[in-house]
């Protein structure tokens, strides 16, 4: 899983923030983000599709908070649930039972398909990537990991270890036994077929050959997004989930997909793999099942819970199974299945395409625009047009004139390519809020290139 805005040291960020009467902002702030730098304006209060800064700017938050608040900020329906449960029952010792969770456990593996029906709560994406890698090692006896050379999992141990966007560099040796798919990017494909096109299959099967002759023999489980986010907007190839699954079963690896951006209705479906029939042994879920607020689940078979549990499964933590955010859970599920909202974001992100393909026909500097449902990536290529680090000047600039605007972005600059807005409003978002966005992108990027 991963972070959005500001993440990591190739996210291009707003600049930094300016002092003020008491001193800059961020002067007692541990900076967590490389070299990218905080908002420029202190944020004192968000509702709906927009957030508003101390000096009275409305700023439209195309990010969902981190990615997260589906339900745009301050649903009246979260606010009377977090109201109404903090009063009641908000956390109890981790052995404990209450009916939020009990109730949410059930109502998640009846959104899922069969066999998942067994759920762990918890609180952040990286620590339901954290319990589903631990358990993945102890109910198959193996240790080593298999994720995409492009994806973010989070930064905890085993999460971080799987996570080869970012932040793998300064830290010390990398747990053993942690390898790197290559990623199948149709717009930077590095396997092409006759025509030059991506060839995913082969590129695959290279995969996993390198993979094959590291491994020691101890292959556990592959660990994805459907959706590579922080790894550009990339959206697996029809069939390839499919093969990459195929792939697992034939090494007896548990394949775990981590959905928590893509999870919950923000792609159309209830869940990204839905739409290539492949059921994973272990599904992770965060950021959408709180709706931006600190809840993450893990779901797996009674198979697999039984032999974990049989092995002895530890993963206790301090706020596992808590009743407050397992309320609000609830309450999201709610509001989700009640509004029809896969099937707004399908509507949405058909309009939002729709747009971006347009703007894209009138500026050269947008190479590509891709992606589902309200998860869309607008990809920036400049290098040609204004030389080497052209693209991520570009990105940066776009960014920054964004927020002037009244627009909230974020960017993700890899090496080697351009920039590529993740582009993630609300499922509550309006049309006109979701044309209103699109223009000021589109007066953001003739500014951009204008003073460039």
């Amino acid at each position: 899983m991963l972070p959005e805005t500001p993440e990591t040291p190739e996210t291009a960020e707003t600049p930094e923030t300016p002092g003020t009467a008491g001193g800059a902002p961020e002067r007692h702030l541990i900076r967590f983000s490389g070299r990218a730098a905080f908002t420029p304006e202190v944020i004192v209060r968000a509702a709906g599709t927009s957030v508003y800064t101390e000096s009275g700017r409305e700023l439209l938050d195309f990010t969902s908070g981190q990615m997260s608040a589906i339900l745009g900020h301050s649903h009246p329906a979260i606010v009377a649930t977090v109201r109404e449960q903090v009063a009641l029952l908000d956390h109890l010792h981790s052995g404990m039972l209450s009916r939020p969770v009990i109730e949410l456990t059930r109502r998640l593996a009846e959104t899922v398909p069969d066999p998942l029906e067994k759920a762990l709560l918890l609180t952040t994406g990286a620590e339901a990537n954290e319990a589903a890698v631990r358990m993945a090692k102890l109910v198959t006896g193996r240790h080593e990991i298999v994720s995409f050379a492009r994806s973010w999992h989070g930064m905890t141990q085993a999460a971080a270890n799987a996570t080869y966007s970012a932040g793998r560099k300064g830290y010390g040796p990398a747990a053993p036994g942690h390898f790197a798919l290559p990623v199948p990017d149709r717009f930077h494909p590095d396997v092409v077929d006759a025509d030059g096109s991506l060839d995913w299959r082969r590129q695959l099967d290279l995969g996993f050959d390198l993979i094959d002759a590291q491994s020691v023999g101890s292959l556990a489980a592959c660990l994805v997004e459907p959706i590579l986010s922080s790894g550009g907007i990339i959206e697996l190839p029809p069939g390839y989930l499919a093969a990459l699954a195929r792939k697992c079963r034939e090494r007896d690896m548990l394949l775990i997909l981590d959905e928590a951006q893509t999870g919950l209705c923000r792609t159309g479906d209830w869940y990204a793999f839905q739409h290539d029939g492949v059921v994973p042994d272990i599904l992770t879920l965060s950021k959408t099942l709180g709706a931006g607020l600190p809840l993450a689940a893990v779901l797996t078979s009674p198979e697999i819970e039984q032999r974990a549990y049989d092995r002895g499964f530890l993963f206790f933590t301090t706020h596992v199974n808590d009743p407050l955010p397992a309320a609000v859970g609830n309450t999201v599920l709610d509001v989700l299945v009640r509004d029809r909202l896969e099937e707004r974001a399908r509507r949405l992100g058909t309009t939002l395409r729709g747009r971006l393909d347009e703007l894209a026909t009138r500026h050269d500097i947008v190479g590509d625009v891709r992606g589902r449902g309200l998860l869309l990536g607008v990809e920036l290529v400049g290098d040609q047009a204004l030389g080497a680090g052209g693209a991520d000047r570009l990105g940066a600039a776009v960014t920054r004139r964004c927020f002037e605007l009244g627009l909230h972005m974020n960017i993700v600059q890899l090496p080697g390519m351009g920039g590529t807005f993740r582009i993630a409003p609300p499922l509550t978002a309006s049309d006109d809020e979701i044309a209103r966005g699109v223009a000021i992108l589109d007066e953001a990027l003739t500014d951009a290139v204008r003073d460039l």
